[in-house]
């Protein structure tokens, strides 16, 4: 894939870090709106396609390292069954941190506990592996570009 004009480079570059701005919103968010972790993972992976399509796969593949993107799903795993074993002692994802209402009502943040924290682990995860899936699929149809048949003469079906 090649790259695209020089519009379509330009608008990446000035829209597509909004993409990633709005997506870390609504994961960060996703506990008392509309949304959550895979939400917003799914938003901020899609800034992997965007750039695909706007700066073509030879660029975009020689400066993306598919190892951050391993981490990120890696750590988001790790976090998200750390936090779901360490309510363990009462049950399995028991929110330990959530603090009474009467306690939230008068502080800062809500008491919303361990329900935030996983929804961040949540869209880390899915970051990372929406990202590695898209950048997977991308060499795929590198490595299998099918030519088009010819036409035969005189035959028609």
């Amino acid at each position: 894939m090649n790259p695209l004009s020089v519009v379509v480079r330009t608008v990446c570059d000035l829209f597509a870090w909004f993409m990633i701005v709005f997506g870390v919103n609504v994961l960060l968010h996703g506990y008392v709106t509309p949304g959550g972790g895979f939400q917003g993972g799914a938003i901020i992976a899609t800034f992997t396609a965007f750039l695909l399509v706007a700066y073509g796969g030879k660029r975009v593949a020689a400066r993306v390292n598919n190892k951050l993107f391993d981490l990120f799903e890696e750590i988001g795993l790790i976090v998200f069954f750390i936090l779901a074993f360490l309510g363990f002692p009462i049950t399995f994802f028991f929110n330990f941190m959530a603090r009474p209402l009467a306690e939230s009502a008068s502080g800062i943040l809500p008491g919303v506990g361990t329900v935030a924290l996983m929804s961040a682990a949540v869209g880390l995860e899915v970051t990372g592996a929406l990202s590695l899936i898209i950048l997977t699929m991308h060499k795929g149809i590198r490595m299998f570009k099918v030519e088009p048949l010819e036409q035969e003469t005189g035959h028609e079906r």
